[in-house]
Parts: structure tokens; C-alpha cells; sequence
């Protein structure tokens, strides 16, 4: 076997092999809570404050006050157990999302920038998010909901891997 098909053997898409932290869901919950307050508190001021609304928005207040609470415990348990990130000597693997889902692999060799944000929420629950730039036109990778100790290793951990490896990521 040649070193090329060994290497497109390694590179296979899969199931990559962490979870993410599961602070992450506080995190999810707490972001899309904040949201679903505002939405529900501008339909309850509308339907309160008017004179003679419209049925349909007493009935998108209600349909908000069920969805909600759904959404609050269904979206965070779900995005857990899909998200997933991997790094390997060879390669990036991530898997996101929870209604459209989404596997990357990006080759070691194309990385040209790691970068750490950390949102404000981000901040309070510890986490942080690893953005991965390759020379792909697919755009970069991204792996949220890291602890932000594990975060600072893994960028550390893929910046010494990508200064090993010669070449110009493209």
C-alpha cells in the first residue's frame, strides 16, 4: 500500500472521538433562554399594550409559552451528544450542529491560524471556542463548548503540530 492511500485511509470521515464540555449546556440553555425572554416579553407587551390586537398574535404567544420550555430542554441534550471534536497527528475532525448537522476534517498540513474567542456567557460558564482556518473554500472549523483550560491546550497542542510540519497550508 502506498503512503498517499495510507494517508486518505487515516483521513476518513468520522465520528470524531470527544465530546465537548458539558457546561455546555448552561451555556446553550442560558443563550437561548435570553432569547426566548425577549421574544416572549415584545409579544406580551404588544398583546397587553394594545387596544384590540390581532388574534393571531395571542395565539404566537401561546404557541412561544410552549415552544420554549421544549426548546430549552430539548436543544441543549441534543447539541451535547452531537457535538463532537477530534485532533489527531494527522488531522482536525468536528461534527456540529443539531437541526442541519455538519462534519469537517481538515488535514494538519492546511491549518494556517488557531484562534480562541470567548463571549461574555462564554466567560461565565467557563467555555471557549477554537476556530481553525484552513486553506479550504469551505471555510474554517470550529469547535465550541471547550473548557477553556482544554481550549488553551488544544491550540497550543495544534500550533506546535502545524509549526512541525513543512510547507505553506495551501
Amino acid at each position: 500500500m502506498s503512503e498517499h492511500s495510507t494517508n486518505t485511509a487515516a483521513l476518513r470521515l468520522r465520528p470524531p472521538a470527544h465530546r465537548v464540555s458539558r457546561r455546555a449546556i448552561g451555556y446553550w440553555t442560558a443563550t437561548a433562554a435570553i432569547l426566548w425572554i425577549v421574544l416572549i416579553g415584545v409579544q406580551t407587551v404588544i398583546v397587553v399594550t394594545s387596544d384590540d390586537p390581532p388574534a393571531f398574535l395571542d395565539v404566537t404567544l401561546i404557541i412561544s409559552c410552549v415552544l420554549a420550555p421544549l426548546h430549552l430542554i430539548v436543544m441543549p441534550q441534543w447539541r451535547y451528544r452531537v457535538h463532537r471534536w477530534e485532533v489527531t497527528d494527522e488531522a482536525v475532525y468536528t461534527q456540529a450542529g443539531w437541526l442541519k448537522q455538519e462534519w469537517r476534517i481538515a488535514p494538519v498540513s492546511r491549518i494556517q491560524t488557531v484562534d480562541i474567542e470567548r463571549d461574555p456567557f462564554e466567560q461565565l460558564f467557563g467555555l471557549a471556542k477554537i476556530t481553525v482556518t484552513t486553506a479550504s473554500a469551505a471555510g474554517p472549523l470550529r469547535i465550541a463548548g471547550l473548557r477553556h483550560d482544554r481550549a488553551l491546550e488544544l491550540a497550543d497542542e495544534l500550533t506546535k503540530t502545524t509549526q512541525a510540519i513543512r510547507g505553506d497550508a495551501t
